[in-house]
């Protein structure tokens, strides 16, 4: 049911200056390869062969990373890519100012038409493939579902939040969402996987500016809740690693570092050495 994905990586990745400065934050390598890269081979192996990818100022570097390889050298890391790309329609449209997360989406309403789709953050990776599995649970309802997190709550002002009804394990139906509450009212955070109906553009379209005085897509999903309809969170129990977090981004060069076939055993050997000293 799910043909279509959509991949937000307009951010400007302030967190990561000077790094982010010329380089997208979406582009930061992780072991051998760039966090949206990871995202596109989640889409792939979700079996969605169509994909727009909302980019900004300084993005050309995405472009170019998904672009055919004109270099005649043997590599398996870029003919496994190669192989994906030849698969898969990408399209790239450009967001003209930073006004927010709700503000990009609706850059992709054209391209969704009147079919739910997959939305993932450019810059986070969920293992295992977590897009799976929310489609595997918007064929169940056919209603929207988003991956949530359980977080300390000292830390639930900083993210989106959601209340619900547990339903069953792992997966409520969603009562009420918040973005970034300054007295939140739980502790379970959105991560950046969506399953999404088209109905969530004439909310997105008809919405003022929120927190931060950005366009939210927090605040859309709240008012289809708020009138009724039903949108589930499902509970993600895997990894997830938000590569716009210095931290995060060490995590994951370390853990998927250590389960790469080329680096990982004599990486963990440094590491059982360096743990000595």
């Amino acid at each position: 049911m799910i043909r279509k994905a959509v991949i937000p990586a307009a951010g400007l990745g302030t967190r990561f200056l000077p790094i982010t400065k010329a380089q997208p934050k979406e582009m930061l390598p992780v072991v051998h390869k760039p966090v949206i890269q990871y995202v596109v081979e989640e889409i792939y192996s979700s079996g969605i062969k169509e994909i727009l990818v909302i980019t900004g100022k300084q993005k050309r570097a995405i472009e170019d990373h998904f672009d055919r390889y004109e270099i005649n050298k043997e590599n398996n890391y870029v003919d496994e890519l190669e192989e994906i790309l030849n698969n898969l329609d990408i399209f790239f449209i450009r967001q003209k100012e930073q006004k927010g997360l709700g503000d990009a989406v609706k850059y992709a309403e054209a391209f969704v038409e009147d079919d739910p789709f997959a939305l993932l953050l450019g810059d986070n990776i969920t293992i295992p493939n977590c897009t799976r599995i929310l489609m595997s649970i918007f064929e169940e309802f056919r209603a929207p579902v988003i991956a949530i997190e359980e977080i300390p709550i000292e830390k639930a002002r900083y993210h989106g939040i959601i209340k619900g009804e547990n339903i069953r394990d792992n997966l409520y139906r969603i009562e009420d969402m918040f973005e970034k509450p300054e007295e939140p009212g739980s502790n379970l955070a959105i991560i950046g996987r969506y399953i999404l109906t088209s109905e969530v553009f004439d909310y997105l379209n008809e919405l003022k500016e929120g927190y931060g005085g950005e366009i939210q897509l927090t605040d859309a999903l709240k008012n289809m809740v708020l009138d009724g309809k039903e949108v589930y969170a499902y509970l993600y129990q895997g990894s997830r690693f938000d590569i716009g977090n210095k931290q995060n981004w060490l995590k994951a060069n370390i853990e998927l570092g250590l389960e790469d076939d080329e680096v990982g055993k004599e990486m963990k050997e440094w590491l059982e050495e360096f743990m000595k000293l």
